[in-house]
């Protein structure tokens, strides 16, 4: 197992996303073009990088989870515990009402307790 200060954060967005999160010093990146294969880029590059040991978070635009829902639940099920796969919003909003409350309650699902900041 690879320690986890060795292991990189992956993004799945559209330009604008991964060009401000490679800003911020993330290299491993899928930008996605809105085409009529969106679902199938989407779902090849979710899979290059679960299968890739050196990927400990998979940052992944909200609207784009539906194409791959099965395969997100597959990591969830694993009992790997990287890579983590992230859902963020885009720059046109969320689809959840409370973003606050879900994030809340995924750390809770994942980590198993509540944190507060």
């Amino acid at each position: 197992m690879i320690p986890i200060k060795f292991l990189d954060v992956a993004i799945i967005g559209d330009e604008d996303l991964v060009n401000g999160l490679r800003l911020a010093g993330v290299s491993r990146y899928f930008v996605i073009e809105n085409s009529h294969n969106i679902g199938a880029d989407i779902r090849k590059a979710l899979t290059s990088l679960i299968s890739e040991p050196d990927i400990g978070i998979v940052v992944i635009q909200e609207e784009y989870v539906e194409y791959v829902e099965d395969l997100m639940a597959q990591v969830k099920q694993t009992a790997r515990t990287t890579p983590v796969v992230i859902e963020v919003p885009s720059k046109y909003g969320t689809k959840y009402g409370d973003v606050t409350e879900y994030y809340k309650a995924y750390i809770r699902k994942f980590i198993g307790f509540d944190v507060a900041i």
